[in-house]
């Protein structure tokens, strides 16, 4: 009897929902830059993976924004999320589904999953009283005010006391499962630092939190009470659960969506929304008796110039600006290599420039133009006949390099990109003093071609297995890498890399085939230019 191939599960994971009430900006940039390169990592690697982003687009700050430029709340949204794929587009985020709250279908699987928590015993109607802020969507303890009584976060903005009747959910009746999910499941909230956080949050007790507001009209009316409007978090946490089903599905329903993905693996959030996503959505889920995703990882805040960014200080980094004049790779080798994921991290534009001309164009390109311009005089521009297991293994390269897939493959595993990338330019730093040691030059006046030969067959296949394993974080740079070493490959392209050019293969060193006809050297990178520095 043949047994039947069990497939894998795929990969599901997400970015926030950003909200819609103003373009996107160098935040959420940075949490999807690194949910691409999780979607483009495991895709390389063949792993089927859906990878939803989307816009959270009710609210009472919407409601307002639109008022305040005279268009209709919808009409508002859609400018706001033609911005968001504007800008995903020309980072060259490949995202498989945008999840939209105002969808049709969305609003079916929110209806459903509140009568879930609903007969459940878990909605109530009561007063809400206290400070607000509407910028949050969120209430706010009075000592968390600032002493001119603005939000901590919005330190522009006053926060507004409310008295209402809000329905309610009850939080406080998951305090203990909660706890237990946090003990038993230690690598459900990531980084350490963000599950600190929320164990010190939980243990202080959990108050049950208002899920509808009175005299807010953009947004899902609660059923049967229109004059209740449900808030925004409980809408919006749900748009994760509607973007499982194809768009305009026939059958939109809770457990339909559920069926086609759920629970997700990874919830990637900034820190500012840890609390929603790993108490009151886990405790939501719970009510609903639904499956909890299996780990949220709450990446630093970022600053710029080593002060913190906001449109009152005028310190604001413009991701359009900034994508327009550098392009995607630049920024995307940037922010995964220099900052720790799970930690605060800086943009300083000098510091950018210093850092990508440094490593793409003067170590990683001018190694890879040399030597194919040396592979041209040297060896007629054909790959020198051999192979890495022709190499011995002590040669330089060769140590450093067969241990390099493994490294970087654990590292990209554990969200670690940064610890990825110095392990991968230990090798371009080694190749290029290896071949300034080497110096075939010399050796090919000597008659020595075989020397020659092996010399720059081990960097060449250095600089690819590098091209490679860098493909996830700076796709375009790879593919020409790739082209002149002889491959007619894309690394956008991901769907069907797999089968062009094997993950198990690819990723280790000594693979690159001697009949591989080399193109001549082109410039990969060309260096930015820092007389064009400017303030964003």
């Amino acid at each position: 009897m043949t047994l039947e191939k069990v497939k894998p599960k795929k990969f599901v994971l997400t970015t926030p929902l950003y909200y819609a009430n103003d373009l996107p900006h160098v935040g959420s940039a940075y949490t999807t830059m690194i949910a691409d390169v999780i979607s483009r990592y495991k895709k390389l690697k063949g792993e089927e993976v859906l990878f939803i982003t989307g816009t959270d687009e009710h609210g009472q700050k919407i409601e307002r924004n639109a008022e305040a430029n005279n268009l209709p709340a919808q009409e508002h949204c859609d400018r706001i999320v033609s911005s968001f794929k504007l800008l995903w587009d020309k980072l060259d985020i490949q995202y498989d589904r945008f999840s939209r709250t105002t969808d049709t279908q969305h609003q079916k699987i929110v209806y459903e999953f509140f009568q879930r928590v609903w007969d459940n015993g878990d909605i109530y109607l009561s007063r809400q009283q206290g400070w607000y802020c509407v910028a949050c969507e969120e209430f706010k303890e009075e000592r968390e005010l600032l002493e001119n009584g603005c939000c901590p976060v919005h330190f522009n903005k006053k926060a507004e006391w409310y008295d209402e009747e809000n329905y309610f959910f009850k939080l406080s009746k998951y305090q203990s499962q909660l706890e237990e999910l946090y003990k038993n499941n230690p690598e459900f909230i990531k980084p350490k630092s963000c599950r600190n956080e929320i164990l010190k949050f939980v243990n202080q007790g959990l108050k049950d939190f208002s899920i509808s507001r009175v005299n807010v009209k953009w947004g899902f009316t609660v059923p049967n009470d229109p004059n209740h409007t449900i808030y925004v978090w409980f809408d919006a946490l749900l748009g994760y659960i509607t973007a499982l089903l194809e768009s305009e599905s026939k059958d939109s329903t809770l457990d339909n969506a559920i069926s086609q993905g759920w629970p997700v693996n990874l919830h990637l959030i900034g820190k500012d929304i840890l609390r929603f996503h790993a108490v009151y959505w886990p405790a939501m889920l719970m009510s609903a008796k639904l499956s909890l995703p299996e780990y949220i990882f709450g990446h630093g805040f970022l600053t710029k110039d080593g002060q913190k960014m906001g449109k009152s200080s005028g310190n604001t980094l413009d991701p359009f600006e900034l994508v327009n004049k550098y392009g995607p790779d630049p920024i995307r080798y940037y922010f995964l290599k220099e900052i720790e994921c799970g930690k605060d991290g800086d943009f300083n534009e000098t510091r950018f420039i210093n850092t990508v001309n440094a490593d793409l164009a003067d170590d990683l390109g001018n190694l890879l133009n040399r030597t194919l311009g040396m592979t041209q005089k040297y060896c007629e521009g054909l790959l020198p006949p051999m192979s890495g297991i022709d190499l011995p293994k002590e040669h330089p390269l060769k140590k450093i390099g067969l241990n390099l897939g493994e490294n970087v493959i654990k590292a990209y595993d554990n969200l670690k990109f940064n610890e990825g990338c110095e392990e991968i330019f230990t090798l371009i730093r080694a190749s290029n003093k290896f071949i300034d040691e080497q110096a075939p030059w010399t050796l090919f006046k000597k008659g020595e071609q075989k020397e020659v030969e092996k010399i720059l067959y081990g960097v060449l296949e250095s600089v690819r297995l590098v091209a490679y394993l860098l493909a996830p974080i700076i796709p375009n740079l790879s593919s020409k890498i790739y082209k002149q070493l002889g491959f007619s490959v894309d690394f956008n392209q991901v769907e069907c890399l797999e089968e062009v050019i094997p993950f198990d293969k690819h990723s280790q060193w000594g693979k690159l085939a001697h009949n591989n006809f080399l193109s001549k050297p082109q410039p990969i990178f060309v260096k930015l230019d820092t007389s064009l520095k400017n303030d964003f």
